[in-house]
């Protein structure tokens, strides 16, 4: 596979990929890096597979792609495709949190100057190094990278990099325990979003709903903070990405801890009474617990709004739809291409035709 037939895979793969088809691109992808013979193309190729692999929380593949580019860069003995290597190996580590190898990978990176691409990459290799220093609870000189990465997305007019150091800084402010600023940095990233991101990916309006949802938790302003993680965890659901829907679910847990909501202590109660007042023979009082086990699921919208039945009571595979309502697939399955059956039915209640 010569240059131009590479690029074109490699764009096929990105478009499947922005579609939300990932497993094709990553089939297309994977095929390119088998078969051409164009190291710019292998080196770009590997860089799709280390974004993918790590919005989809797959770490150790995402090391082992960049890993591969390392060498694919040596092999080509350019710089600036080396500081990009050695960037993309310092992010696989600072995701498998092991943060003195990303620190070190960093300043490796920043050694390398000279050249064009690595003074743009500036700004994000500081930002790496930003976090593997929170990771590492050394503060001041997380603050001290952020600053710096700061710095270089005003200096290059980067507003993706902005976006990014601002959820960062967000995240910091949490951890010292100054919540104002750990709301106004990510509500910054929001306005980026708004102002510029209409190309952007969603991942950046989630990462700033997400921080902001975590702020307003720890301003005990929990509605505002529901509504932002809601919104985070939709665009999560839609688009695959794992790690950040299980940050939205912690954080969910969090707003119903401080909300000291009992709702699913006491469905927890229902279940076991009824098993045991079931192994005792006592049906009045099995009756009485199914009737308020099933009144629990009905009130938390436990239950597939489908067929029905519990969502969790057998090992069936759920799906979420875009709207963020989540049904047994074998139901929407049947169901088609109709669209969400509970949106339709709360679109016929009185009041909303």
């Amino acid at each position: 596979m010569g240059q131009d037939q590479t690029k074109q895979q490699i764009e096929k793969g990105l478009k499947l990929y922005q579609s939300n088809q990932t497993d094709k691109a990553l089939h297309v992808w994977t095929k390119v890096l088998e078969k051409t013979s164009d190291p710019g193309g292998k080196f770009r190729v590997l860089g799709c597979l280390i974004t993918a692999h790590s919005e989809m929380g797959k770490y150790k593949d995402m090391l082992k792609y960049a890993l591969d580019q390392i060498d694919t860069a040596r092999e080509m003995e350019d710089p600036d495709y080396l500081t990009e290597g050695y960037l993309n190996l310092a992010r696989s580590n600072e995701k498998l949190c092991d943060f003195q190898k990303t620190v070190s990978y960093c300043k490796t990176c920043l050694n390398m100057q000279g050249t064009t691409v690595s003074l743009q990459l500036n700004g994000q290799v500081c930002l790496s190094m930003g976090n593997a220093f929170l990771g590492l609870s050394v503060f001041q000189k997380a603050l001290e990278s952020y600053e710096k990465a700061l710095r270089y997305a005003h200096n290059n007019d980067d507003k993706m990099l902005e976006c990014r150091v601002c959820c960062s800084l967000g995240n910091i402010y949490v951890h010292l325990k100054d919540y104002e600023k750990a709301l106004f940095f990510p509500c910054k990233a929001a306005e980026l979003v708004n102002d510029y991101g209409k190309g952007w990916s969603l991942k950046y309006r989630a990462m700033s709903q997400y921080h902001m949802s975590v702020a307003y938790r720890k301003l005990e302003r929990l509605p505002d903070a529901m509504e932002c993680c809601e919104e985070s965890m939709k665009i999560a659901l839609q688009h695959g990405d794992r790690p950040l829907q299980a940050l939205c679910l912690v954080n969910f847990a969090d707003i119903h801890r401080c909300r000291q909501d009992s709702d699913l202590c006491t469905l927890k109660v229902h279940c076991l009474s009824e098993g045991i007042h079931r192994s005792r023979g006592q049906e009045e009082k099995l009756r009485e617990q199914v009737v308020k086990f099933l009144q629990c699921v009905e009130e938390l919208e436990l239950y597939c709004g489908m067929c029905g039945e519990s969502i969790g009571d057998r090992d069936q595979k759920l799906q979420s739809l875009p709207c963020s309502h989540i049904f047994h697939l074998k139901c929407l399955q049947t169901n088609g291409t109709k669209g969400c059956p509970k949106c339709f039915k709360s679109s016929m209640k009185p009041g909303f035709v």
